[in-house]
């Protein structure tokens, strides 16, 4: 079984597949309940002569008991023999049919003083087939007595072989039967699925909307078109997002290399009257924007590859990581507010020291008088890192879009001198991998230039322990 179940099984569709495996059950439950039917049957119908054949012996041990038998004995339809025999095994009294001469049951069979149930030959009663032989004691303590009754067994054998015939002819035809409408059913049960086939088979980067069809009943094949329909709009929303990256990439890298030629093609047509030194500084310039473009596109790619947090490098302490920062901008405009405490976090230095630096170069673009650094905490599990500015600040509904990769809000802020709105994203990213969060928030709630505050949250760390 188990070899076939391996081999030619699993080359079958799951069409056939099924209705062999459902064959396979109703062929081993219905062969299991025509062995218990005839089991039963069987039973029942032995039971029927058995006590058929005890009635007549009882009735007649009572005849034996008040010493009446008559002679031959009366038996209703002549479908029974019976004898009544003493302790030498001689035979005192018959039914009409029944031998007058030789017991039903030898010496060695019959046990005076017990009742039997004994399967024989039918020629020992005259009887064709095998006949029940059953004993009941009779007679008085002086003179014990038994009396035998032997029934024929032919019309339960007959029984038996006329149901064991039908259920062999029967039982194929209804497996067949079932078969054929099981075939139907599972085909029509199978029908959504070759539908979602169909439908995947022809999304194949056509124009438009990716949807499966989706059966109308709540079952399992519903839900499946459900899950695969939100997994093609999570795909296709990624398509649009990967498709809208390239345009942007594409867009911020052309903008410093159409500067640089239209500067050399200036340059070639002045000749002699060109200004080289200012060339060249504007040709540095326009560099070293693309090339901070470039490493911002690698760093968000590779974020992008790695779908596990890395392994934290190790302790940081938030005091000596903003000092460190807050030395790379003069004072003012940058303005730091130095922690009381150590504020310890596990991570990246060089990662968190990006996101302080972006969201620095950030709120400097934007600030009118300066930003403010700071650390405080613990707030729970977590360690607070603001950075604050007074410029104009950013609208509520806008403050979650601004993280998305080339985002610029012309209207709310200054738009940026210089940036490809790739700052943000990087930030987000790198909280997340640190395993915090970063916020936006006004800093003065309600003033005509309510200023940005973003709040980083780091997990707090313990501090480490001096070796």
């Amino acid at each position: 079984m188990s070899r076939w179940v391996r081999g030619p099984l699993p080359r079958l569709g799951l069409r056939a597949r099924l209705l062999a495996l459902g064959v396979l059950g109703l062929v081993v439950g219905f062969a299991f309940g025509g062995a218990l039917l005839l089991g039963a049957l069987g039973w029942t119908l032995q039971r029927s002569v058995d006590e058929e054949a005890l009635r007549t012996a009882d009735a007649v041990a009572l005849l034996a008991a008040e010493d009446a038998l008559p002679d031959p004995l009366p038996v209703a339809g002549g479908q029974l023999r019976v004898q009544v025999v003493d302790a030498q095994g001689r035979i005192r009294a018959a039914s009409i049919d029944a031998d007058r001469l030789v017991p039903m049951l030898g010496p060695d069979e019959l046990r005076p003083g017990q009742r039997q149930r004994l399967v024989v030959d039918g020629r020992r009663a005259g009887m064709p087939g095998p006949v029940r032989v059953v004993t009941v004691p009779a007679g008085t303590a002086q003179e014990p007595r038994t009396v035998l009754v032997a029934k024929s067994l032919t019309d339960v054998r007959h029984s038996l072989h006329v149901v064991r015939n039908l259920l062999l002819v029967g039982f194929p035809l209804l497996v067949a039967g079932l078969g054929v409408v099981a075939w139907r059913v599972v085909g029509a049960t199978l029908r959504p699925v070759e539908q979602l086939r169909s439908g995947a088979a022809e999304i194949t980067g056509r124009a438009g909307a990716e949807r499966l069809p989706v059966p109308a009943g709540q079952d399992e094949i519903h839900r499946l078109a459900v899950t695969l329909n939100d997994m093609l709009d999570r795909l296709a929303a990624s398509r649009a997002r990967q498709r809208a990256f390239v345009a942007d990439a594409a867009h911020e890298l052309r903008s410093p290399l159409t500067n640089m030629r239209t500067e050399l093609e200036v340059a070639r047509r002045l000749g002699d009257d060109t200004d080289w030194p200012a060339v060249a500084d504007d040709l540095l310039a326009d560099t070293e924007r693309l090339s901070r473009l470039v490493d911002d596109l690698l760093l968000l790619a590779r974020l992008d590859e790695q779908d596990a947090r890395p392994s934290p490098v190790g302790p940081v302490e938030l005091g000596d990581l903003l000092r460190a920062v807050a030395a790379r901008y003069p004072s003012p405009p940058v303005r730091l507010t130095p922690p009381d405490a150590p504020r310890w976090v596990e991570g990246d230095a060089g990662e968190l020291r990006r996101v302080l630096v972006n969201l620095v170069d950030n709120a400097l673009r934007h600030a009118y008088t300066g930003v403010d650094l700071a650390v405080s905490g613990p707030d729970g599990a977590y360690h607070l890192i603001t950075v604050t500015d007074d410029g104009p600040g950013i609208p509520a509904a806008d403050r979650e879009r601004v993280f998305a990769r080339f985002t610029r809000l012309d209207d709310a802020r200054a738009r940026d001198a210089g940036g490809a709105g790739l700052g943000l994203a990087i930030v987000r990213e790198l909280v997340r991998r640190a395993g915090g969060t970063v916020e936006l928030a006004d800093a003065t709630p309600g003033a005509a230039a309510p200023g940005l505050r973003a709040t980083v949250r780091l997990p707090a760390l313990a501090e480490p322990d001096a070796d």
